[in-house]
């Protein structure tokens, strides 16, 4: 599918259909700002990761100052600049805290370079950086910010896209950028979604996460193959293993540690109601949350606040006993709807509207929020905010292993695996290197001089880090 020569390549997100493995067979371990770099360049601000072919690396980045998107080709072997083609939409993308209108990787197939932009849409370059076609699209807006990518199948460029404005799949002719089929999505775009995993390919399946459903399409016209419906932010991009796709799901009150529990009225009254009068005013309404992250989990925005508006529902200013019960029993109810999330594994080749029964769930707790999990000889690998990494057997489902890694906060990027060794990344710029396989063990971690939530790449030996601020090439 992916036109280039024998070396190793790393064509889109996360490497060949996504997969986050290297074929790299040496790799170092030891690593910095100051250890075995290569070269490093400075770099505009995005979160887009490396796409690399041949000698060039891609990536996109977002000046502020001027409002201008740019993509940018970058030499492999000396981190000199090739090229760099601005791209200038009337309004910028907004998102998350977190979220860069630059986040997006993009994807080569060694002829053409194709990156998307919410605040722009699909925009192909040559690899010589000539201007081939674009298909503009209305600005993306969400809560999260439309951080998805594009992947090149065949003849054809897939995007996924989700946000209020629209909501579908796309197919259009690499070549010329004209629509080969587009499908719309019928599910209600609303705040809790993320939307920003990426297709992958099985055969003649398009196989993508997507707003409260994981899907299976045909690659020729989009018709929908197989459906699973599961409460999820669709944020992660799924991994093939054998016959099977896995996914990590995702919701904000998907597990307990993610839901605190709300006070009884006696409670909020006995340690908040200064004045003694039976009610709670705005000034005297502490700060609850509906979900939230634990600490050392935290993101710039750590949770959803419980407003006091939910629960004055006739606004004069006063929180009784009723309107507090109330609130309770809707909130109790619409917790009822988020089904657990989970890791869940489904067969590539099912047909028609799926349930619960005709899947497997491998695991319920440790789930990433964002970061997508591993597959590599029998076991998978997934890291969730705070550095917590779990290691299961896929054939038995029993968990091999959950450790600490040295990252803390919350993780942004995917782990990697390259020379039997996975690579993960905190989003404050900490790095850790452990051995592959059952028995763990950390063998390195490094701190970047800058905050990393793009997820790295392995070429050919040698590590790509994109920090904040930076890119990095590090080996021998």
């Amino acid at each position: 599918m992916t036109n280039t020569s024998n070396a190793e390549c790393w064509p889109q997100f996360r490497g060949v259909n996504g997969a986050g493995i290297s074929s790299s067979e040496s790799t170092v371990a030891e690593f910095g700002p100051d250890k075995n770099v290569l070269w490093s360049i400075p770099i505009g601000s995005g979160h887009s990761s490396p796409c690399i072919v041949g000698n060039s690396i891609y990536l996109t980045t977002y000046d502020a100052e001027s409002t201008q998107l740019e993509v940018v080709s970058v030499n492999k072997t000396n981190g000199q600049t090739n090229w760099r083609r601005s791209v200038k939409p009337p309004e910028i993308e907004k998102g998350h805290p977190s979220f860069n209108p630059a986040s997006s990787t993009p994807a080569c197939d060694g002829e053409r370079v194709v990156a998307y932009f919410g605040s722009f849409g699909l925009i192909c370059f040559s690899v010589s950086g000539e201007k081939q076609w674009e298909v503009p699209m209305p600005l993306a807006k969400s809560y999260s910010g439309n951080a998805t990518s594009p992947v090149i199948v065949g003849d054809s460029v897939i995007l996924y896209r989700g946000n209020y404005v629209d909501h579908f799949l796309l197919a259009v002719d690499k070549q010329t950028g004209k629509q080969r089929w587009k499908v719309p999505q019928v599910e209600r775009f609303t705040p809790d979604m993320a939307c920003s995993s990426c297709p992958i390919v099985a055969g003649d399946k398009i196989l993508i996460h997507s707003a409260r459903s994981v899907q299976a399409v045909n690659t020729a016209d989009g018709k929908q193959i197989w459906q699973l419906k599961c409460r999820t932010t669709a944020t992660s991009t799924p991994i093939i293993a054998g016959n099977d796709v896995l996914i990590t799901t995702w919701n904000q009150t998907g597990e307990p540690d993610l839901t605190p529990a709300v006070p009884s009225f006696e409670e909020l009254i006995r340690k908040n109601d200064k004045n003694k009068d039976g009610v709670i005013t705005k000034n005297e309404y502490p700060r609850l949350m509906i979900f939230h992250r634990a600490e050392g989990t935290e993101a710039p925005q750590n949770g959803f606040p419980l407003f006091f508006a939910f629960a004055d529902r006739d606004k004069d200013g006063k929180i009784t006993n009723d309107e507090w019960g109330n609130l309770s029993k809707r909130l109790a109810e619409e917790r009822k709807k988020y089904v657990p999330h989970g890791l869940l594994s489904v067969r590539i080749d099912s047909n028609g509207e799926l349930s619960q029964k005709s899947i497997r769930k491998l695991a319920s707790q440790g789930i990433p929020e964002v970061p997508s999990p591993l597959y590599h000889e029998g076991l998978v690998y997934f890291v969730k905010n705070g550095g917590v990494l779990t290691c299961l057997d896929y054939k038995t489902g029993e968990r091999v292993y959950r450790i600490r890694t040295k990252g803390r906060g919350t993780h942004y990027a995917s782990p990697i695996i390259a020379a039997g060794k996975l690579y993960t990344a905190a989003g404050n710029g900490t790095i850790t290197v452990l051995k592959l396989g059952r028995d763990p063990k950390v063998l390195a971690t490094h701190q970047m001089d800058d905050a990393t939530y793009a997820t790295p790449a392995i070429v050919n030996g040698t590590i790509f880090v994109r920090t904040h601020s930076k890119l990095y090439a590090f080996g021998k």
